[in-house]
């Protein structure tokens, strides 16, 4: 008898202001911490050498870089940690130290010692469309995140803004039925075919 997959509960996290460290100062690092810091994060880098692009960042005052190595102190009021270093025992130490202060990690490239995993995300404008496999096949959530890619074009940003600012007026309105219907039918139409753009088309000929 197999042992059932483990469930993965899907989350968008607030990062904005909050503290992660990520244990490396190497590329896959770099690529991480770019992801932490477009979220508002405030990043804390371990390593006893880092990249240029880190390097800069740190210059620039866009996060912390401690030139050593990892310490368990490091993760004192960290909401979550990324281990990224070259030694898969170093990375697996930083696991152990997240977990008995709690902490979030993602252990790169080892599924066993992670508490979550990076999607393959889409993203146009407010629009973010994740794909996971639960770290089974990296391969294959980059291909889907390809073709969902060409699915959902760079019209999909204005359009998701534009449908935020129409929802926000609806709202205004005492809760009815027909807000509910209104508010349902503003989604329905691709932004291609939406049909506030069909009449500035229009407008335009």
């Amino acid at each position: 008898m197999t042992d059932a997959p483990e469930i993965l509960f899907p989350m968008m996290f607030k990062l904005a202001g909050c503290k992660c460290v990520v244990a490396g100062g190497g590329k896959v690092a770099a690529a991480k911490i770019e992801g932490l810091l477009s979220c508002g994060a405030k990043v804390l880098v371990v390593a006893p050498e880092a990249v240029r692009r880190i390097r800069t960042r740190a210059s620039a005052g866009e996060l912390v870089w401690q030139a050593r190595r990892f310490s368990p102190r490091d993760l004192r009021g960290a909401f979550l940690a990324i281990a990224a270093t070259d030694s898969a025992s170093t990375n697996e130490s930083v696991f152990r130290s997240c977990q008995a202060q709690k902490v979030l990690c993602n252990s790169v490239d080892d599924p066993e010692h992670c508490d979550f995993f990076y999607p393959a995300v889409v993203r146009r404008g407010p629009l973010q469309i994740a794909i996971s496999t639960s770290g089974s096949s990296p391969a294959l959530a980059a291909r889907l995140r390809r073709e969902l890619a060409r699915q959902f074009g760079p019209e999909w940003a204005p359009f998701v803004k534009r449908l935020a600012g129409e929802r926000k007026k609806l709202l205004r309105l005492p809760p009815s039925t027909q807000r509910k219907k209104l508010l349902k039918q503003l989604s329905m139409f691709p932004p291609s075919s939406h049909p506030k753009e069909d009449r500035t088309r229009k407008r335009q000929g």
